[in-house]
């Protein structure tokens, strides 16, 4: 029998984060140990009336393709994955893992590579997204991979994972229009604002944030969610940060990063663990060593660090900021193959103020 918890994401997945209506194409992309989730979004999105479309993955797969693959190959981009990122009217990916650390191997230049030929697409994927012809969201299956990097029992990670998306509840998508509500009142409050300070023991930043907009990221896009977020002035940021938890990107766990930023660019970073691998995304062209984005997590639900950026990001007293690629819709204008979000947080002795008024104190707003 169906686990009920699994049946209420998916018809949150399908019915409130991407409003699959008749006559959709929806693109579901599936780990392949997450199917028990990807049979009932499929399920969900036909009684919709959409047209769903799957393909499934699986990090064994990608390790297989980028050990063997050239630089031609690394470079070729499927015609299929142009048409899919100009037509797809909703996407739903689900992810999961047998191993974290599957690509812990592969050479960084490779999957430098291969980011850089799927910029477009993403860039697509980017722009139709903020101008309302894409809807989209992510989430993640729990499997003992997961369970084991957070430290705990798979039963226990599920019990997590269900409560912070709130399937669990009697009525999911109402609690997150719950959510939507009180963060739009602190989206509101930061409209035509400028200065951000941001200090704290692990921090002391100053940014800008004229011109942009704050979106309410309310579950629409990640499953779970609870942020603000928005991107900074490009050229705006000074200061430093050390950030509290590791970083993970391509397998890759990346420990004890700091940043040092002048007038918007990251001017030095380090870090305890697997230095040389940060240094290589950071260098990866442009604008990946500008922040595209910077946010506050509100997600109280989520209150331990599990390895897992789309949960740890969301942690309820954390801000993190993403160096590379910024959402259009925030006013970003930075683009760059990588994305790449860092946590700081700021649950101790910490202090956001705005335009010289206290925003934010101790993880909780103030406003």
């Amino acid at each position: 029998m169906t686990d009920p918890r699994i049946t209420k994401l998916a018809d949150t997945l399908v019915n409130y984060c991407t409003s699959v209506k008749p006559g959709d194409w929806v693109w579901v992309r599936g780990h392949v140990l997450a199917l028990p989730l990807v049979e009932e979004v499929v399920r969900a999105a036909t009684r919709a009336g959409g047209n769903p479309t799957v393909t499934l993955f699986s990090e064994e797969l990608d390790e297989a393709f980028l050990e063997q693959a050239n630089d031609a190959q690394l470079n070729w981009v499927a015609p299929i994955d142009d048409i899919m990122a100009e037509k797809v009217d909703a996407r739903i990916v689900i992810s999961a893992a047998s191993n974290t650390r599957a690509l812990n191997g592969i050479e960084p230049r490779k999957q430098q590579l291969q980011q850089k030929a799927r910029r477009k697409m993403s860039q697509t994927f980017m722009q139709r997204s903020a101008a309302g012809t894409h809807r989209w969201v992510g989430t993640q299956f729990p499997c003992p991979a997961y369970a084991q990097d957070a430290d705990m029992s798979l039963r226990d990670y599920e019990n997590f994972v269900y409560a912070a998306t709130y399937a669990d509840q009697p009525d999911p998508v109402q609690c997150w229009r719950q959510v939507h509500d009180t963060q739009q009142k602190m989206v509101d409050w930061l409209k035509g604002k400028d200065k951000v300070q941001v200090r704290g023991p692990h921090i002391d930043l100053t940014l800008s944030i004229a011109g942009r907009t704050f979106a309410n990221s309310d579950g629409k896009r990640n499953m779970p969610s609870g942020e603000i977020f928005t991107g900074p002035v490009e050229d705006s940021v000074n200061g430093w940060v050390k950030f509290t938890y590791p970083a993970i990107r391509g397998g890759r766990e990346v420990e004890g990063v700091e940043l040092v930023f002048k007038d918007g660019k990251v001017t030095d970073a380090r870090a305890r663990k697997n230095e040389a691998f940060l240094l290589s995304q950071l260098d990866s062209d442009a604008g990946s060593r500008y922040l595209g984005e910077f946010a506050v997590g509100t997600n109280y639900q989520i209150q331990r660090f599990t390895k897992s950026i789309l949960y740890d990001e969301k942690i309820g007293g954390t801000v993190h900021m993403a160096v590379g690629a910024g959402y259009p819709e925030t006013g970003s204008r930075n683009q760059s193959s990588v994305h790449w979000d860092f946590i700081c947080d700021m649950r101790q002795d910490s202090e956001i103020f705005v335009d010289g008024e206290l925003f934010y104190k101790n993880g909780q707003f103030q406003i």
